[in-house]
């Protein structure tokens, strides 16, 4: 999956779809009922990252493969929404097949 601009795209937002999740569901509670910030810290830190990179690998794919301006602003749109990357992604998988 890694070898294209596409299946790059695609695993870097898989991975920050997991990492949002994990923020609002692991580490956001864990803060805010246990007392351990540092988990936000942590997870917080790793998601900005892949969001940064998702951002990244989107821009790349738009002009490479090429994406669609209505497929890109999607995608962007989906990674601010919780399950929205596995949404992104099936539209991804769409695009490659075709």
């Amino acid at each position: 999956m890694w070898k294209t601009d596409l299946g790059r795209l695609r695993v870097v937002s898989l991975l920050e779809g997991v990492s949002y999740l994990l923020l609002l569901g692991v580490a956001m509670p864990l803060k805010y009922a246990s007392g351990l910030p540092e988990a936000v810290h942590v997870v917080g830190w790793a998601h900005g990252v892949l969001f940064i990179a998702l951002a990244g690998f989107l821009l790349i794919a738009w002009r490479r493969v090429p994406l669609s301006f209505a497929l890109t602003v999607g995608v962007f749109v989906a990674a601010l929404l919780p399950f929205g990357p596995f949404v992104a992604d099936r539209w991804l998988k769409e695009k490659a097949h075709a």
